[in-house]
């Protein structure tokens, strides 16, 4: 096999393989930026709650209108800012802590949605909604994709500042009154919104792996916010490509190949990065030592 047909023939030839390409760059673009404040404010399982809370909204939708790409994204929508919000709502109102409303709520979301989709749906509807498929990715889906990452980095521009100012230094920002509470809405819901577009090729189960992973591996090449956003975007595009590559050749499903292909890139950036990498570390010591 040549390395034309190993990484240029797929995309080449095959429609479906350019539009789960396409969708996942812009996806590539947009969600792990969300992901490096979600690691900034030490809120990173906080993506995979959502993740998992989307999935009884999905599965309505698919009781209503089968695989509709209209339908799974609003009932998911309405699903994943019920969890959010109810969250929020609920730790208020008992004094409890969020994070525990949020596994309580995303357990219960998790196993509610898989219980709907086996009793109206077959084991492949069941498999295509929780590891996602290449051939899912139609162009409802990926209209759905880039509109999604357009927003995300439309709100991002007047965000960033005060997400920025909130991830280090909340006090200062609450003085400045930088209206914290509101921005921390519109991240949140803009984590689902990213959660729900990734959800056709990458599945409820893999949704946030293109987010979180390449945000926690750009730790290793920058230590400026900006620096992060930036590696973060380029890993991520670059697991896109092998995950997908990979789901063509060994038909595995997409979600799994591409978040199998983010933690190779994270391996390698603990492994290998310039700052706090393992093997930079080993080679400064005897420097230091000297």
């Amino acid at each position: 096999m040549t390395a034309h047909d190993l990484l240029l023939a797929p995309f080449l030839e095959f429609g479906f393989m350019r539009r789960a390409l396409i969708g996942c760059l812009a996806l590539s673009l947009a969600a792990p930026p969300l992901g490096v404040f979600l690691m900034l404010r030490r809120m990173s399982l906080s993506a995979d709650v959502l993740a998992h809370g989307i999935l009884p909204g999905i599965a309505a939708g698919f009781w209503i209108a089968g695989l509709s790409v209209t339908a799974m994204s609003l009932g998911g929508l309405v699903a994943g800012l019920a969890v959010s919000l109810g969250a929020g709502a609920l730790s208020r109102a008992t004094g409890g802590r969020e994070d525990a409303t949020l596994a309580a709520l995303y357990l219960v979301a998790l196993a509610l949605g898989v219980a709907m989709v086996s009793v109206r749906g077959g084991a492949v509807d069941l498999t295509h909604l929780l590891f996602g498929s290449v051939l899912g990715v139609d162009d409802p889906a990926l209209l759905l994709m880039a509109g999604v990452a357009t927003v995300t980095l439309l709100a991002l521009a007047p965000a960033w500042r005060p997400l920025v100012l909130e991830c280090f230094d909340p006090q200062f920002a609450a003085a400045q009154g930088a209206r914290g509470g509101a921005w921390h809405l519109l991240f949140l819901s803009l984590v689902v919104l990213n959660v729900l577009a990734a959800f056709q090729a990458l599945g409820t189960l893999m949704a946030v792996g293109l987010m979180m992973l390449p945000a926690v591996a750009s730790r290793h090449w920058s230590r400026a916010v900006g620096g992060l956003v930036t590696a973060s975007a380029v890993l991520a595009v670059l697991a896109s490509v092998a995950g997908l590559l990979a789901s063509y050749h060994l038909d595995i499903p997409t979600g799994p190949a591409i978040v199998l292909a983010a933690g190779l890139l994270w391996s390698f950036s603990v492994l290998a990065g310039p700052v706090d990498g393992l093997l930079p570390r080993l080679l400064r010591r005897p420097h230091l030592a000297g």
